[in-house]
């Protein structure tokens, strides 16, 4: 792999959803990353285990039964070899199969121990069950979600799980690695949903202590409050976003919506008059259809772009130029992301079946062809 992490090695323990995606990231950008797979095949969670899983792309994989003391040990001398580890298994379960940070510490002082959960490894919540939308409940997010008048909506699965969790541990594991490559100790990382998913709250926390939000939903100037900041349904039954918030754009998207000379539209900032304008607005939008609007605003200082699916954001213009999209084992997913002008990275590989590469590794690890036919005979390996 080529990338600003090449070189690094990291032992990802298989699981769902944010590990795997923190797992995604630091492979996209060189990191060599070795999933620990269950010896029988499976990965934990409902979904289908397949090569088009793109949060699983990058990978090796090794398939190791974790319930039998040689598989442990395998792990151990896996990790012993890594510069970091990543988990998100509940508070205690790595402790107990014998790879806990006491454990793996011992074995390699210079590690990185990576820990995901959804309420952290402390707290009265810890030991239970959750997710997405109750870390984001507990952190004072999903309460801010949603239009005025109407109940809480969560945003997919993407605050908690991606934003507050994995991207938040990835970001983790490279700050504790500098800190190792910088002459420090290996250490620790608590990455709790909600802690996270507090931090991405900052902004609002600013606002909120300058009087400059409210905590009813839906009123203020980015929850969809604003009639300049919100989506708007077309001719068409589509949808197109307008985000005019300084004066120089408001004043375009007034030129451009024909509403120059409607002076309801002056006292922008007035809360009190957002709605009546937001009634104007939803009326105007639906006079022409989603490409009339594109061809009127788009490449404009209005703030404005369509609202694309997923499989229309990989074909639009813009994303095509930037290569925002790529195939990957004959199918799109989002290219890495940010990009390196020193040190790009690579083209990520499809996602591994569990198990594809665990000859390849239990021989970097040091063991002959008699001794892995021994492991897989004795189910050890998979």
């Amino acid at each position: 792999m080529s990338g600003p992490l090449s070189g690094l090695r990291i032992i990802e323990f298989a699981g769902i959803g944010p590990g795997p995606f923190c797992g995604m990231m630091l492979a996209d950008h060189g990191a060599e990353v070795i999933r620990v797979d269950r010896a029988s095949g499976g990965r934990g969670g409902s979904q289908p285990i397949t090569t088009k899983d793109v949060l699983a792309r990058g990978r090796k994989s090794i398939a190791l039964n974790l319930k039998s003391e040689e598989g442990v040990a395998l792990a151990r001398k896996l990790c012993a070899s890594a510069d970091g580890i990543i988990e998100g298994f509940r508070p205690g379960v790595m402790e107990r199969l014998g790879l806990g940070p006491d454990e793996l510490l011992k074995d390699n002082p210079k590690l990185v121990y990576g820990r995901m959960t959804g309420w952290g490894q402390t707290g009265p919540y810890s030991p239970y069950a959750g997710h997405d939308i109750n870390y984001i409940a507990l952190a004072g997010a999903l309460a801010h979600f949603g239009r005025k008048g109407e109940k809480p909506t969560p945003p997919i699965n993407m605050v908690g799980d991606f934003g507050g969790g994995g991207m938040m541990l990835a970001f983790g594991m490279v700050s504790a690695l500098l800190g190792v490559a910088r002459g420090g100790a290996g250490q620790v990382i608590d990455a709790a949903m909600t802690d996270g998913t507090a931090v991405l709250m900052s902004m609002m926390h600013g606002m909120k202590n300058t009087g400059t939000w409210r905590e009813d939903l839906g009123v203020n100037l980015l929850d969809t409050g604003a009639h300049f900041y919100d989506t708007y349904e077309t001719a068409d039954g589509k949808f197109v976003s307008i985000g005019s918030i300084e004066p120089q754009f408001y004043a375009e998207l007034r030129r451009l919506a024909g509403l120059a000379e409607d002076s309801d539209f002056d006292a922008q900032m007035v809360p009190a008059n957002w709605d009546a304008l937001k009634a104007k607005l939803t009326a105007l939008f639906k006079t022409k259809t989603r490409d009339e609007w594109d061809a009127l605003m788009e490449h404009t200082d209005v703030c404005y772009a369509p609202v694309l699916t997923m499989s229309e954001a990989a074909q639009h213009p813009h994303n095509t130029a930037r290569e925002t999209f790529i195939e990957v084992g004959g199918d799109t997913q989002p290219a890495p992301a940010p990009r390196y002008s020193g040190t790009p990275t690579a083209r990520p590989t499809a996602a591994p079946m569990p198990g594809d590469q665990t000859d390849a590794i239990l021989a970097d690890l040091g063991m002959d062809e008699d001794q892995r036919t021994a492991l897989r005979e004795a189910g050890t390996v998979g």
